[in-house]
């Protein structure tokens, strides 16, 4: 097998996320991917496996597969196959020639990610695919400070989903940051969070998301966030955020 590192870029809105999954209807990211590479291939096997497994509607500036081909193909040569076949939604970005050994999950060292939100009375219609507008006045002075909470090493057990698969739920978050758009005009301004991290659970971003707008609109003291990092509670601080919002941006190899 000849092996690829690709970067790949994906709006998510028409995909039940990245992972396939042939009970659903709707088309995965990593499916769709999946048989282009068959095409390609010539119906011979192939693999392709991502660094991380986004949610439905989740979306990826700098996600990282590995695709695996029997046949050599020059790396730009790969690269133009796959965007020609590929829907406009899925772009490959950057696409080098890889090993059998590199893994994509357990070799990354840092993801980053980031929260796009906006606060506008009425909603952008541009941006209502990518954007999470989050209604009702906002301190974002008093978010900033309570991002500051999650950056170290903690247990996020309350603050992801339930999942007996995770070996551990303890992770370390580099950097939590709330900055704003300067580049964007339409309509207002738009922030995001961006987190820097060694690993994630699942729904992890969206939890802490949904907390810090809570403490936005003054519904949770902040300390509450320190409380439901120390121990285990039967019920989550507060729902999960929309995953529209959700951006992988990069993964640290």
């Amino acid at each position: 097998m000849h092996h690829y590192k690709l970067k790949i870029s994906y709006k998510g809105t028409d995909y039940f996320g990245w992972q396939m999954q042939p009970e659903v209807e709707k088309p995965t990211v990593q499916g769709t991917i999946y048989k282009v590479v068959q095409k390609i291939s010539r119906y011979q096997q192939c693999r392709v496996v991502g660094a991380s497994r986004t949610d439905a509607g989740v979306h990826a500036q700098g996600q990282v597969v590995k695709v695996s081909i029997p046949s050599f193909l020059e790396p730009s040569k790969l690269l133009q196959g796959m965007n020609s076949m590929l829907p406009i939604d899925i772009r490959v970005l950057e696409c080098d020639a890889s090993t059998d050994e590199f893994n994509p999950i357990n070799d990354s060292k840092l993801k980053k990610y980031r929260y796009y939100f906006s606060n506008n009375e009425i909603e952008n219609s541009f941006l209502n695919e990518t954007v999470n507008n989050i209604f009702g006045e906002l301190d974002i002075n008093a978010m900033r400070e309570g991002a500051k909470l999650f950056v170290g090493e903690h247990d996020f057990f309350n603050f992801a989903r339930r999942d007996g698969n995770a070996a551990t739920t303890v992770r370390t978050i580099e950097s939590f940051e709330l900055h704003e758009d300067v580049y964007s005009s339409l309509n207002g301004p738009i922030y995001y969070f961006e987190i820097v991290g060694n690993g994630f659970l699942k729904q992890m971003v969206r939890y802490m998301a949904s907390a810090l707008f809570a403490v936005g609109h003054n519904k949770i003291n902040p300390s509450l966030i320190k409380d439901y990092l120390l121990e285990h509670k039967d019920d989550k601080l507060c729902p999960k955020s929309k995953g529209l919002g959700l951006h992988l941006m990069s993964v640290v190899y």
